[in-house]
């Protein structure tokens, strides 16, 4: 089971959560490619912020004084030999658009990208090790190429 849940905590996203929420669920429709199982129970809290907040939980969960694009905190919590996933993931309107503007694509398909990124992360995919890095990536760009969306990465190369 995989519920979803969306939280605005700033104006930055008023306009945009229907759309948001749509790129999401068309997201979702490729959960077994993200790993996401079936015996685990999963509660996702998208979370919809700016930059002054996203960079706070940096500093105090990541140890790192900067704004990020998205943020991805995970519990979990074993009952009766069932996993349930809790996961905050916090999305920053400011660095999203900024990266999208820069890299000339879309806003709603650069959120979906880091919002396959992040579920990849909560399913135990890396990129610490430059081969986990690469088995991610072709993940992201196969999952997005299903959602309508070009590769993301040759974008950034031109």
């Amino acid at each position: 089971m995989i519920k979803l849940n969306f939280f605005s905590k700033t104006n930055n996203w008023s306009r945009r959560i229907a759309k948001v929420k749509k790129v999401s669920k068309l997201a979702m429709k490729e959960k077994s490619q993200m790993r996401f199982k079936k015996n685990i129970i999963y509660y996702l809290n998208i979370i919809l912020t700016n930059d002054a907040e996203i960079k706070k939980l940096n500093l105090k969960y990541k140890k790192n004084n900067k704004t990020t694009d998205v943020l991805t905190f995970i519990s979990e919590y074993k009952n009766d030999k069932k996993l349930t996933k809790y996961c905050d993931i916090y999305f920053s309107a400011n660095m999203i658009e900024n990266d999208s503007k820069k890299n000339k694509i879309d806003f709603y398909d650069h959120f979906a990208h880091v919002l396959v990124h992040s579920f990849l992360h909560i399913n135990g995919y890396l990129h610490e090790k430059f081969k986990d890095f690469v088995k991610m990536q072709k993940t992201e760009i196969n999952i997005l190429s299903k959602m309508g969306i070009e590769n993301p990465y040759l974008k950034n190369e031109k």
